[in-house]
């Protein structure tokens, strides 16, 4: 993945939202431990440092929505950090983006902390964070 299509895609899948740039996405993935899985289609972004991986970032443009590519790159980046030499996952959450919470509970993730009005929005109210962590193999 290259920083202008991930910047391409999280621009389409957070419309309503703050997308990053892809000034960003270079930075990001010029830091030791950061890498991306994914293609032209969905990406997810992570960071592993010592035994512990964070999700930065995943997104899946609106056009290809529905299709499994949340599931498959929530086992790609999840395997890749084991590699790498995570024990555990963590990611946050949008306590309102009930489809991102399905999809990380499906995929082995639970509650294990919450962050208040940690997501400030246009015009409403500030959102609160979930924190989600699961073991990895």
């Amino acid at each position: 993945m290259i920083p202008a299509e991930m910047a391409r895609i999280h621009a389409a899948a957070f419309a309503r939202g703050r997308a990053w740039s892809e000034t960003e996405f270079a930075g990001l993935l010029a830091q030791a431990g950061c890498f991306a899985v994914g293609d032209t289609r969905a990406f997810a972004l992570v960071r592993v440092v010592a035994d512990e991986a964070e999700l930065l970032t995943i997104a899946t443009h609106p056009a290809h929505r529905r299709r499994g590519l949340g599931r498959a790159l929530m086992a790609a980046w999840t395997e890749r950090a084991a590699h790498r030499g995570a024990e555990r996952a963590f990611l946050e959450v949008a306590a309102d983006n009930a489809p991102a919470i399905a999809l990380y509970q499906a995929t082995g993730f639970a509650p294990c902390g919450r962050r208040r009005g940690y997501y400030r929005r246009q015009d409403a109210a500030a959102v609160d964070a979930l924190i989600y962590a699961r073991d990895l193999p």
